[in-house]
């Protein structure tokens, strides 16, 4: 099959979306068990991730980094908060900002999770090298792929 006939194959295990979607599920699943030692789901574990790379930011600046909808991250927020891991307070200098930063209980869960990626690597047999090539890939595509739909828009 040339690459022109395969890009318009309507079989299921020839579509890019449903390898990635495939993936993801599989890659969250792996995740599970680890996360689920440290009271986390897979987003909160997300929005943890930034929050220890950053420190206090902006829910506005939160759901860009995750790429998610405000409508999307306020929920995990609000678990995140009940669980004592967060807060979220009004920004001084503009009301309408909402900040969210660790609490001192949040920032000691990361000492925990610092096992997580490299037990994900271990379980999924991957070397450094082809998570970083694999990485690179799926970073170009996510670019073109958002690049086609603000084409479409």
């Amino acid at each position: 099959m040339t690459n022109q006939e395969d890009a318009g194959s309507l079989l299921l295990d020839d579509q890019l979306c449903f390898a990635l979607y495939a993936a993801q599920r599989a890659v969250t699943a792996a995740y599970r068990p680890l996360l689920e030692d440290l009271g986390l789901t897979y987003p909160q574990y997300l929005v943890l991730l930034v929050l220890w790379e950053r420190g206090e930011i902006t829910v506005k600046e939160l759901a860009g980094a995750l790429r998610l909808d405000y409508g999307t991250v306020s929920p995990l927020l609000k678990r995140l908060e009940s669980a004592g891991l967060v807060r979220r307070e009004r920004a001084v200098s503009d009301e309408r900002s909402v900040l969210v930063a660790c609490t001192g209980r949040g920032e000691e869960l990361k000492e925990r999770a610092a096992h997580v990626p490299g037990a994900l690597l271990t379980a999924t047999e991957f070397d450094g090298a082809e998570v970083e090539r694999l990485r690179e890939e799926l970073w170009r595509l996510a670019e073109k792929a958002e690049a086609a739909a603000d084409r479409t828009r």
